[in-house]
């Protein structure tokens, strides 16, 4: 009984389903921004990262929307966004948003595919243009909440958008093995180069967060430091996230041919995914376990069926399977393969 008046078990607002929607469209949201780097550079020697930045954003984009209506609870209720359109909520705002992201997602693959260089530039501007709304309106629904501290902050949405471009990185490395050329066909220096400046924007972001909460004294901060100084399972989640992120910084700053080794970059690309998930199983899961009122934490176990772990599994075996039937794709029929083909049937012709 006393138990239950100091740590009462609250059902959670956020399913583990929100962490996977939030881990896996952030990365689609941030490879958009590498495969626009990739299509206004035109750099031939880059083809082979192309291929493998098409397949991150394809198994990204088409398995975060699965996530987004398992979590909604009941799949039909996404239809009430359509029929009760409220402008004023980012929820409402993300059911338009989400949808064109992906069908722009899955155009600018295809005009890649089909070798339109031109259009593909164009689609790959727009895909940016729609990842960043992406990105703000899945921290901003997060971040206006005000009844959680730790969450009503700026820098969250900017450490959500930082830390999947290291997912992106992570997700190329381990992709990139099962396409033609595998590793060694990347131009590890870029892809180094663009982990590097997602790393170091990271920290940068951390320490404003720290000097701008130790300056102005903001509720994020301070709650944080309330909870650190308070339970020892969150100062432990403090320094592993320390530790993780040094370890993060090492294993950017080694030299790119590493990246070409397969053991090391298979577990370059584990730690970088990894990080960011962890990150958000942290804001979802683990801050709703910290009381709006009252003392000690709230309980919470994650159940083993559709809303816990078998969902989280099925979540990743979807992946998987997006992994293999685009990757066979790619390898089977690579970029350009029908416009080759109808040439030559042309060809024939005359």
């Amino acid at each position: 009984m006393i138990v239950e008046l100091l740590t009462p078990a609250y059902e959670v607002a956020w399913l583990p389903w929100a962490v996977q929607y939030f881990f896996l469209v952030g990365i689609a949201a941030a490879s958009s921004f590498w495969i626009a780097h990739c299509a206004l550079a035109n750099k031939p020697q880059w083809r082979a990262l192309e291929t493998a930045l098409m397949a991150v954003l394809l198994c990204s984009s088409l398995a975060a929307p699965v996530s987004l209506l398992a979590d909604l609870h009941q799949p039909a209720r996404f239809w009430h966004f359509y029929a009760h359109f409220t402008p004023w909520s980012w929820m409402s705002l993300g059911a338009v948003l989400l949808p064109l992201f992906t069908l722009l997602s899955v155009a600018n693959a295809l005009a890649w595919w089909l070798q339109k260089r031109q259009l593909w530039r164009l689609l790959s501007l727009a895909l940016v243009l729609s990842a960043i709304s992406i990105l703000v309106y899945t921290g901003a629904e997060v971040m206006v909440l005000r009844s959680r501290p730790l969450w009503n902050t700026v820098f969250l949405p900017i450490n959500f958008a930082l830390s999947a471009g290291l997912a992106s990185i992570g997700a190329l490395l381990l992709i990139a093995r099962f396409l033609p050329g595998g590793l060694d066909a990347l131009p590890m220096s870029v892809v180094r180069k663009w982990g590097l400046s997602m790393g170091w924007a990271l920290c940068l972001s951390a320490c404003l967060w720290v000097v701008n909460g130790m300056v102005n004294a903001n509720r994020s901060f301070t709650a944080a430091v309330e909870l650190f100084s308070t339970y020892p399972a969150w100062q432990l989640s403090f320094l592993a996230s320390v530790a993780g992120g040094i370890l993060i910084m090492l294993m950017l700053l080694s030299p790119a041919r590493l990246l070409h080794n397969k053991l090391y970059s298979f577990i370059a690309a584990v730690v970088l995914l990894s990080a960011a998930w962890v990150f958000r199983w942290i804001i979802f899961m683990a801050v709703q376990g910290v009381p709006k009122y009252g003392a000690g934490l709230y309980l919470y176990s994650m159940p083993l069926g559709g809303d816990g772990l078998m969902g989280m599994l099925g979540v990743l075996g979807l992946v998987i399977a997006f992994i293999a039937v685009v990757t066979s794709l790619l390898t089977f029929f690579p970029a350009g393969y029908w416009q080759t083909r109808r040439s030559f049937s042309n060809a024939s012709l005359v």
